[in-house]
Parts: C-alpha cells; sequence; structure tokens
C-alpha cells in the first residue's frame, strides 16, 4: 500500500506557469512511489477564469491517477496588487477547507508559492492531517522582495521573514533548488540550528525538448507568424516579471535599434511587460518584437527558433531563486547570454559546462559588449549550446531529480523507507 502524499501546488496542469510545470511532472514521476494529492488552484496562471470554474469552493476530478482539489479564487490582473492579493488569500482559505475535508497523510509537501503562504500552509496542513512535512523553498522571501526594493518596510519584512523560518523549522525537511540557496538557508540562521536541507535542481523534460534543425517545418512557420526570418534571434522565454530588471536590459537593448541582422524576442507575459512594451514603442525600436506564451507542446519549437536565449536575474537574486528557463534552454541546445551573479546556482551551470556567455546583473555596458561580441561571432556562440544539451543529459534530467526527490521524502521515514529507496535504485 503506497504512503499518502499531499502536495500544495498553487498551479498544477494544465497552467503554464513554471512552478506548475514542475510540480506536475514531479507528480506524475512519483505517482508510482505514492497516493498522490494535489491541492492547487483553478486554472488561472493568466488572471482569467473558465465560467466552469466559478460555481463551487472545490472542485475534485483526476489527472493520470492523480487526485486533483482544485479551488476557487477570484480574477486578477497581475499589475493590480490588490486583486493580487484577494487572488492568493482565497487560495489560502480555500486550501485549508479542502485539506479538512481529505484523509490522514503520511507526506505533506508545499512550495514557497505564494510567498510566505505557501510554507504556512504545509505547517497547517501538518498540523491538521499528521505525516512529514517537506518545504520546497523555490524563492526565498523576504529575501526576494528586499533584493529588489519591492518592500522597504521593516517592520513587514522582519515579520514575514520571522514567519517563514518559523515554516523552515517545522519542516522535516527543507528542499532548494540551488546551492547557493543551501547558503542562504544556513545565513538565515546564522549557521546554528539550520533545518534538515538538501538540494535539489529543476529540469525541464528533455524528451520533449530537443534541438531541431532550423528547416523543421513548424520552426519555419513561428518565425514566418512572427517576422523573425533571416534574423540573428535574442530571445528571452518566460515569466516577464520583477526580478529580472528587464526594465534596464531594454535599454541595453535599445542601442542596437539599428542592427537589421537582429532581432530581440520577448515569448511571454507579465507585470514589466507594459513597461517594457511602452519603451520600445516610444523609442521606435522596430527590432524587438513581443510574442504570447507559447502552449507547453509548442515550446520545442519557440525555443529552437532562438540563435541565443537571456538567462537572467536582478542584482542580489544570487541565493534566492535560481531562473528555471536555463534548463529549457539547455535542452534545446541553445547558448546562455547569462546576467547572472558569480556564484548563482545558474551561473555555475553556464560554466561548469561552458554553455554560454556570463554578465554581473547591473554592469550595463558589459552586456552591451557582450552583445557586440555575440553579433561579430555568431557561429562560435551558437556552438556552445552543444555542451549545455551534453551536460544536461548527464546531470539534469528530469528522472535525475525526481528520483533524487523520491529517495528524500522516503528517508525522512528511514524505518520503512530504506526499502524503497532500494526498489528504485534498481528501477533507475
Amino acid at each position: 500500500m503506497k504512503n499518502k502524499l499531499l502536495i500544495y501546488a498553487h498551479y498544477f496542469y494544465p497552467d503554464v506557469a513554471s512552478t506548475g510545470q514542475i510540480l506536475t511532472e514531479l507528480s506524475e514521476g512519483m505517482s508510482d512511489t505514492f497516493d498522490i494529492t494535489v491541492i492547487c488552484v483553478v486554472p488561472s496562471y493568466s488572471g482569467t477564469i473558465d465560467e466552469k470554474y466559478k460555481t463551487q469552493r472545490i472542485y475534485k476530478e483526476e489527472y493520470k491517477g492523480i487526485k486533483v482539489i482544485r479551488v476557487r479564487v477570484p480574477e486578477f490582473q497581475k499589475s493590480n496588487k490588490i486583486s493580487r492579493i484577494k487572488n492568493l488569500v482565497a487560495y489560502f482559505f480555500n486550501s485549508l477547507i479542502a485539506t479538512m475535508k481529505i484523509e490522514k497523510q503520511d507526506y505533506i509537501y508545499t512550495i514557497s508559492q505564494p510567498p510566505i503562504l505557501g510554507g504556512v500552509l504545509g505547517v497547517l496542513g501538518k498540523w491538521f492531517k499528521g505525516g512529514k512535512l517537506i518545504y520546497n523553498i523555490q524563492d526565498f522571501n523576504p529575501e526576494q522582495t528586499m533584493a529588489v526594493g519591492y518592500s522597504k518596510n521593516k517592520l513587514l519584512l522582519n515579520t514575514v521573514m520571522a514567519v517563514d523560518k518559523f515554516s523552515c523549522k517545522q519542516s522535516d525537511e527543507v528542499i532548494v533548488v540551488g546551492r547557493d540557496m543551501q547558503e542562504t538557508l544556513r545565513n538565515r540562521f546564522n549557521n546554528k540550528k539550520v533545518p534538515k536541507n538538501t538540494f535539489i535542481n529543476n529540469w525541464t523534460n528533455e524528451k520533449e525538448i530537443q534541438p531541431l534543425e532550423q528547416n523543421h517545418p513548424k520552426i519555419v512557420a513561428f518565425k514566418e507568424k512572427y517576422n523573425l526570418q533571416d534574423k540573428f534571434i535574442i530571445m528571452y522565454s518566460g515569466n516577464i516579471g520583477l526580478y529580472y530588471d528587464l526594465e534596464n536590459i531594454i535599454k541595453v537593448i535599445g542601442k542596437f535599434k539599428n542592427r537589421k541582422d537582429v532581432v530581440f524576442a520577448f515569448v511571454g507575459n507579465g507585470t514589466v511587460k507594459g513597461k517594457i512594451e511602452s519603451y520600445v514603442n516610444e523609442n521606435k525600436l522596430k527590432n524587438v518584437t513581443f510574442i504570447p506564451y507559447q502552449d507547453k507542446a509548442d515550446l520545442i519549437y519557440s525555443l529552437n527558433a532562438a540563435d541565443i536565449h537571456w538567462v537572467v536575474n536582478a542584482k542580489g537574486i544570487k541565493g534566492v531563486s535560481v531562473p528555471s528557463k536555463l534548463y529549457g534552454v539547455m535542452a534545446s541546445g541553445k547558448p546562455v547570454l547569462g546576467v547572472l551573479d558569480e556564484g548563482s546556482e545558474a551561473r555555475l551551470i553556464v560554466e561548469e559546462c561552458n554553455c554560454g556567455v556570463c554578465i554581473e546583473p547591473g554592469n550595463y555596458e558589459e552586456i552591451y559588449r557582450k552583445i557586440n561580441y555575440i553579433l561579430e561571432n555568431k557561429e562560435v556562440i551558437k556552438s556552445l549550446g552543444v555542451n549545455g544539451r551534453t551536460y544536461l543529459e548527464k546531470n539534469l534530467t528530469k528522472d535525475v531529480s525526481i528520483n533524487k526527490y523520491k529517495n528524500t521524502i522516503l528517508a525522512i521515514d528511514s524505518k520503512n523507507g530504506k526499502e524503497k529507496i532500494e526498489e528504485i535504485k534498481q528501477a533507475i
């Protein structure tokens, strides 16, 4: 009989949020070992909600043998703080109500989304339904908020820090997604009584995202649809949000406005997209284009259409989060244009496998010089992408990471976990 595992996912299939995709694949990969129940919002990552999800508080569904409990939330605008807060609070309280309606659990797994609330949800789930708590920190908050100056209210920041430290202490295992994030966890506790923790990389499905030839019909069609033919394509793919310094990077891009041989493509959406679009329109940047989020099944074609991909974080994000887009770029065999702190997990990977070039965040002159270098050495830069794919196949596959999750969770309850860990090892 499988042990019961409750996952607080926030977003889950079919939502395109990166954490939603990770948790969907993690749930699928662990369903042979655990009896999994997922609690998440109704599909709503875009901010809008289908009418069929507006009549009940809780919707019970099944996805590939996984029990999925979706909770109703109000629609929101990503640019409107109040509507966003209402949405997150509704998820929190409706998830608690959903939790009370399910049976006892052996394990509770939660992520750091929504910020702070995700951790608290896991703690309350543990108190209400028993079991061991696994807290997967994808982003450290309030450190992330502090890094970009999103809030300077010391009382608020100190309070949320205390709350999230409490969630860490209540956890039986804290899982972070970067080596630099383990250092942040140790610093939170001044290297004293640091909660038990481990580091497991995120991933992309390397079997779904693979290198393709440029004459593939769907890549050709993608380029034709968005007028990208016969251009060197520098692409940003993913959340156009707060923590990537894109408001300043677009000003560097503006210096290349007269280059007709290059196009800067932004694929995705987010809170900062409007500001970037305004700058592009005001400065008549004709070689910058905006493309909607691609369906998961089509992501392979958009990623492969690029010649090089931005992988960026704002200054101060080292040890706070790891840009998951790195794994998709590597899987597609494309080189990385990294704007990443030295010693950050993403930069360590890029440098370990030599799959791109990196610049310190905030060094805009160097970003300008590096783009010039890339445009003058296009073929040399393109060849670096192969290194990333080779490294990923050896070290960063989906199965490698998911098996680490299984082993880590089972090892918490070492009494009956050892036998199952051996079964997993034999199956690999």
